[in-house]
């Protein structure tokens, strides 16, 4: 196979290391490897594969020959993404700069594999919420049609980064030694407490985070005719989201029927026996690729309803895996730009 150079941008972040991290497992074909983030970041020493790389101050000339650019998160692609593309590059952004733009796809690999096909220089990571619902959602999608899907989060601190996780551990020691608890990173205390705020509140006072899960998942299923509304909820829990979602088909689907769709679906690890108490949590889903399913059940409140609980890693199928998916897309279908 051949080999790739690879840049990434944010390398010394939280979703930075992951990417790395899943590079490495995943044996990714990396010939070339360029690590870069601010100015304030350069000079850092990053290992990978027994070697040691320095952090460098992003700049246009970063992605001279470079064949895949991971933008980890932030402003960065914004900035610089122009001048990857413009260098030969194909960009995968984690970022929000680009999902709702007509002209990027919005790509998890277990859905719209498809989607990466149609580029122009630049492919969207969607947003680490967005993309576990959307690996459950599309089976039902494709079973049974969805009208109307009602999703709340219980989201990890570790998706507002680094500086959350740090908080909630020194939040968590104060409140069990009865020290002062000043926060920082989120509005109110988050250790013991849940905060149903994540980003900018906006349009019909829905936050920013809330609205990504509608458009994003419309966008990814390629059906802006489904009816989505959403609550997201930070929770005093370090790594894995979690979401409730209630979803209104336009047939009926039994909960066995869904049950065995699940199972036959990729990326889907199903965990559903109630009897034994076996259901997904950030337990035993942190660390992992896979989006667990489980608590499978019809609801009883209207005829063609299914209610279902997941949980995922959101570092890594939320955010470093699904981008690293991507890129093995842009291999498999020859999607990368000719040097």
């Amino acid at each position: 196979m051949s080999e790739f150079k690879v840049v990434l941008v944010g390398a010394s972040g939280a979703v930075g290391h992951e990417i790395l991290k899943v590079l490495d497992e995943r044996n990714f074909p990396v010939g070339d490897l360029k690590l870069c983030a601010t100015s304030r970041s350069a000079g850092k020493e990053i290992a990978y594969r027994g070697k040691y790389y320095s952090v460098e101050e992003t700049t246009p000339d970063s992605f001279n020959g470079a064949d895949i650019v991971f933008f980890a998160g932030g402003a960065a692609s914004k900035e610089f993404g122009p001048a990857a593309v413009e260098r030969g590059a194909v960009i995968i952004d984690n970022s929000s700069n680009f999902r709702m733009d007509p002209e990027v796809p919005l790509v998890v690999p277990e859905v719209n594999p498809e989607d990466v096909k149609w580029h122009k220089g630049i492919i969207a990571n969607p947003n680490c919420s967005t993309i576990i619902a959307v690996v459950a959602l599309k089976p039902i999608h494709d079973a049974a049609k969805i009208k109307r899907i009602v999703v709340s989060t219980y989201q990890a601190v570790s998706g507002a980064g680094a500086e959350a996780i740090e908080e909630l551990t020194v939040q968590t020691k104060a409140v069990l030694e009865q020290g002062k608890i000043t926060p920082e990173v989120f509005p109110y205390q988050i250790a013991f407490n849940l905060i149903p705020h994540i980003d900018v509140f906006m349009d019909l006072d829905y936050t920013k985070e809330e609205w990504k899960m509608v458009k994003e998942n419309q966008k990814i299923l390629h059906d802006d005719s489904i009816a989505i509304t959403a609550t997201t909820v930070r929770v005093p829990v370090y790594r894995s989201h979690s979401e409730s979602i209630n979803i209104e088909t336009e047939r009926k689907i039994t909960a066995l029927e869904a049950r065995q769709v699940f199972e036959k679906s990729p990326g889907i690890v199903v965990v559903d026996d109630p009897a034994a108490k076996k259901y997904p949590m950030p337990l035993f889903s942190s660390d992992q690729d896979e989006v667990f399913v489980g608590r499978i059940r019809e609801d009883n409140s209207i005829p063609n309803g299914l209610n279902i609980w997941v949980a995922a890693d959101q570092l890594r199928k939320g955010a470093a895996t699904n981008a690293i998916q991507i890129a093995e897309l842009l291999i498999k279908y020859d999607c990368l730009k000719k040097k």
